[in-house]
């Protein structure tokens, strides 16, 4: 075991993609501009892929748009609109989600949540999904000045729960959530039961440790 995982004594974690799969729901959000513009419906499988690209991933499955579309701005707000009004319809934490997080509280570590989800988005959800109430920290994407892969969120979330970078476990499923870890510090497991499918291979971010399921995590910090 990696002498980057001594020591820890909390675990911080992306949302989409490694503690939710909200993936349901930003798809309907997108889908519904197609169905409303006179578009046929798209199946949920077409739009998980790209689930943690956010508008920009949604967007580009439902109308092949891109930010630099001119009517790209009109569009994002339309499908914020949508999200914001079923934001928690059909989102559940992933299999193995909650009891890994009262794995952690048995053995006294804190958790937290580091998104690059707007805090119009993150807040309401937390809110509405009761196994997220127990976080210590939750930073959004417009908490600090930076979003990740800047180091900045990260360094705010230990800062808030009064622990040092070094002292903090990142977690997540994206190459920008392993560059961020690394900027921080901290030593970082990329989560590859989200959305990544064959998409990606996580062994090029260089992450400390990969894991498949979310309870694998469980036996890096029984080593650690």
């Amino acid at each position: 075991m990696s002498l980057r995982f001594t020591g820890l004594r909390a675990v911080l974690f992306d949302l989409d993609g490694t503690l939710i799969d909200s993936a349901p729901d930003l798809g309907a959000a997108a889908d519904k501009l197609r169905v409303e513009r006179g578009l046929p419906s798209l199946p949920l499988a077409d739009y998980r892929s790209m689930a943690g690209a956010g508008a920009r991933g949604m967007l580009g499955v439902a109308f092949g748009m891109t930010p630099e579309h001119p009517e790209y701005d009109t569009y994002r707000e339309a499908f914020f609109h949508n999200y914001e009004n079923a934001i928690a319809v059909h989102t559940r934490p992933f299999d193995g989600i909650a009891e890994l997080l009262r794995a952690l509280r048995a053995q006294q570590l804190a958790w937290g949540i580091v998104t690059n989800k707007q805090r119009r988005f993150t807040d309401p959800l937390v809110r509405q999904m009761p196994l997220l109430h127990d976080a210590d920290t939750v930073i959004s994407g417009d908490t600090t000045p930076h979003p990740k892969p800047h180091p900045a969120p990260l360094l705010e979330a230990a800062r808030q729960i009064g622990l040092s970078p070094e002292q903090c476990l990142y977690v997540g499923d994206d190459e920008r959530d392993i560059q961020a870890g690394k900027a921080a510090g901290m030593p970082t497991v990329a989560a590859t039961y989200g959305y990544l499918g064959a998409r990606s291979d996580v062994r090029e971010w260089q992450p400390d440790a990969i894991i498949d399921h979310p309870l694998a995590l469980l036996k890096i910090l029984e080593q650690a």
